[in-house]
């Protein structure tokens, strides 16, 4: 069962762009953190790993599955490809079938629970894109299939083509960075039941105190309402996103315990309509019309 929100039910998954292959230790310490908050759905990449280079995040949940195995018992794990260093977009049906086999190598799996494609590529005919995933799916290699950073139109034409359901669509949606309230992203994932995860939900560090002068305002509505219901502006950043009838998945990223904790009780808040068009104007720099 894919572990992203549905309505009237609240999710959050965790991401692992900020980890390199060798924090086996500190990584297991998180997801037990996840786990025991009810988060079972943890997000990777074949790009993720920083210092440790290209596919570190996933050898490094390959080695928490070798080291504490129960630890990863009924979570989903989802993986992206189509990102080539250098290229900087692969997604022929070569290059995604090797990268996709190549992952679950990493990763210590069989089959991964959610594939994405990380970013369009514009030299790829989406029906040999649908094609190579239409034959993941059914070879057993991926039980599920999403896009990432796709436009509504590069969505349509996808799904023109693609046999197995196109399920998912990760997006960078914060209250920093409102344009898929507006761009059609979230119109067309509610339209056709696309499940949508958030990533960078804390405007990528921009929404902390000591953040750009650009979303002052923005920080400052979310202090307000932070004060109001007793939580941290983190939480309320993250509430934003849960209370959009889309279903939105925030990913957190932070490697800080306490800081997670922090947007974990965004599952708590409730926020108004008021409350909600008040973080939107701030970031819009204007009244709704």
């Amino acid at each position: 069962m894919l572990a992203l929100s549905e309505r009237g039910k609240k999710r959050l998954a965790y991401g692992f762009w900020r980890f390199t292959a060798d924090q086996v230790d500190q990584a297991i310490a998180m997801i037990e953190l996840m786990r025991a908050k009810g988060i079972d759905h943890l997000d990777t990449a074949d790009v993720y790993g920083g210092a440790s280079g290209f596919g570190g995040a996933e050898k490094l949940l390959g080695a928490v599955r070798a080291k504490a195995p129960k630890l990863l018992d009924g979570a989903m794990i989802a993986t992206k490809a189509g990102v080539e260093f250098g290229t900087p977009y692969n997604s022929s049906p070569a290059y995604l079938k090797a990268a996709c086999e190549a992952s679950l190598q990493r990763l210590g799996m069989q089959r991964v629970d959610l594939f994405y494609i990380h970013r369009p590529d514009l030299l790829a005919h989406p029906a040999e894109v649908a094609g190579v995933l239409d034959d993941l799916v059914r070879e057993g290699k991926i039980a599920a299939v999403g896009v990432s950073n796709y436009t509504v139109a590069e969505v349509a034409a996808l799904k023109r083509f693609l046999k197995a359901p196109l399920v998912a669509h990760q997006i960078e949606f914060s209250a920093g960075h409102i344009e898929p309230l507006f761009d059609g992203t979230l119109d067309q994932a509610m339209a056709e039941d696309i499940a949508v995860a958030a990533w960078s939900p804390l405007a990528r560090g921009a929404l902390a105190e000591n953040g750009t002068t650009a979303l002052m305002a923005v920080r400052a509505a979310l202090a307000k309402l932070a004060a109001a219901h007793d939580v941290s502006s983190n939480a309320i950043a993250i509430a934003f996103l849960l209370a959009h009838p889309a279903a939105v998945t925030p990913i957190l990223g932070t490697t800080n315990p306490a800081r997670a904790i922090e947007c974990i009780d965004a599952l708590k808040v409730e926020l108004s309509r008021r409350d909600w068009y008040d973080i939107v104007e701030a970031a819009r720099g204007e009244r709704m019309p």
